[in-house]
């Protein structure tokens, strides 16, 4: 195993940086998985407009959910989660990084 995937493996583990939560795919299977949640909200500028959203990003291990779609859900501690957007792998292909919106 690469040191890198030691290294994230170790990181979800931790209780200070990633949280248990349930992956729910297209055919309603839910899956126990670590994510690392990020909620910073989102300023977007269109024209003279700022624009305000609401918006959560999380990591998923690629060894827990082999192919995440747009429209699964991720539930954490009861607040759900629909996955938007198309998920992106890093580069070492270890990580999906998610875009999400409330459900």
């Amino acid at each position: 195993m690469k040191a890198i995937a030691i290294a994230l493996d170790a990181l979800f583990a931790d209780a200070n940086i990633g949280t248990d939560a349930i992956y729910t795919d297209g055919s309603g299977s839910p899956v126990l998985v670590r994510v690392v949640a990020r909620r910073a909200d989102s300023v977007t500028g269109f024209g003279e407009a700022k624009l305000w959203s609401e918006t959560q990003h999380f990591d998923l291990r690629v060894s827990e959910v082999a192919a995440p779609r747009p429209g699964a859900r991720i539930e954490i501690e009861g607040e759900a989660f629909l996955i938007q957007g198309e998920p992106v792998r890093d580069p070492d292909r270890f990580i999906w990084s998610i875009e999400a919106r409330p459900a």
